[in-house]
């Protein structure tokens, strides 16, 4: 059975709040009582500035600082050029199969879905990724069918993007539906900040989806900060348990957003309180225009003790950075 959500908690479908969703940084800034003049807004920026009104929403008026704007702001900062920080920070050119197709780690491919996101963070890995290149239409997922049935040892897919929960359920069910010919796939992962940034978008069509399937899926949320939780957000991870599915969380940790000691507690705990099981914490992936969210390598391993010695072991996420060329997420010791 599909469980329904309440109506003390509903909220205009999804669709509607993208049509909503905030396109204008000063015009949100003004929202929030802040002045756009104080923040240097770089009104040249090539990542344009995209953030739903739920996730705006969570954000505190009259805080400059607030973790959450911080994520989503365009600034001047974003044009310094820093060394080191590249357009692709992570290694998905060399890692791509084919049109539509990443294939980084032994047993695993991830399929580029969509372009679409309900959230542009500013520190996004993909923020110069090319999606025309990449996306998979109908065309490249018959053919993407075709190269990992030539390979039985990929047991695990990846539905990535962009964020994939941004298509449409008759979508998903035809990705699904190609990707359930492969008598070898064991597991599908989904990874989406969906539920955090519009968490109106696990409604009926999807919850029904996802409970069809045929295999065990793991959705692996990303949200950076305790204050991204509300009951909007609990309720579409009920929901998301609810139909069988496994809810794993990784951050990035970000300067002057997350990187200190009581706010990765708070995340931790906080998420946990909602149903999401810490997974892994992020070192910054260091695209071009994203230094300013860079954390000191000195203050890791203090945060890292910190976590440790403050949490239970199952609420210590894996400290990871990911390296172009490497087999797997090396861990931060």
């Amino acid at each position: 059975m599909i469980p329904a959500a309440p109506r003390s908690l509903a909220l205009p479908d999804w669709q509607t709040q993208m049509r909503t969703a905030w396109r204008d940084p000063g015009a949100l800034l003004r929202h929030l009582d802040l002045d756009p003049a104080q923040f240097g807004i770089d009104p040249e920026s090539g990542f344009e500035f995209l953030v739903t009104q739920a996730f705006a929403g969570r954000m505190r008026a009259g805080n400059p600082d607030d973790p959450l704007l911080r994520q989503v702001l365009p600034t001047a900062a974003e044009r310094e050029p820093a060394p080191g920080f590249t357009a692709d920070a992570v290694g998905d050119l060399a890692s791509r199969a084919q049109p539509g197709i990443l294939h980084k780690y032994a047993g695993r491919a991830l399929l580029v879905t969509t372009a679409a996101c309900p959230i542009h963070c500013r520190y996004c890995f993909r923020r110069e990724f090319d999606y025309r290149a990449e996306r998979l239409d109908r065309a490249r997922l018959e053919s993407a069918v075709d190269w990992l049935s030539a390979r039985p040892d990929i047991t695990e897919v990846i539905l990535s993007g962009g964020d994939p929960l941004m298509l449409a359920n008759r979508r998903l069910t035809g990705i699904t539906s190609a990707l359930a010919r492969l008598p070898h796939l064991k597991r599908l992962r989904i990874h989406s900040r969906v539920p955090v940034t519009l968490p109106a978008r696990i409604d009926d069509g999807l919850i029904e989806w996802l409970t069809q399937l045929p295999w065990p899926v793991v959705l692996v949320l990303h949200a950076n900060h305790a204050q991204e939780f509300d009951d909007h957000v609990g309720r579409a991870i009920v929901r998301l348990r609810g139909a069988s599915v496994t809810v794993f969380n990784q951050a990035v940790l970000l300067a002057g957003i997350n990187d200190d000691a009581d706010s990765l507690v708070d995340l931790m705990e906080t998420g946990f309180d909602a149903g999401v099981i810490p997974y892994y914490l992020h070192l910054l992936d260091r695209v071009s225009g994203a230094a300013h969210f860079e954390t000191e390598n000195g203050r890791v391993p203090d945060l890292i003790e910190a976590l440790r010695r403050r949490l239970p072991g199952y609420l210590v996420p894996r400290t990871v950075r990911e390296t172009a060329g490497t087999p797997y997420k090396l861990p931060v010791l």
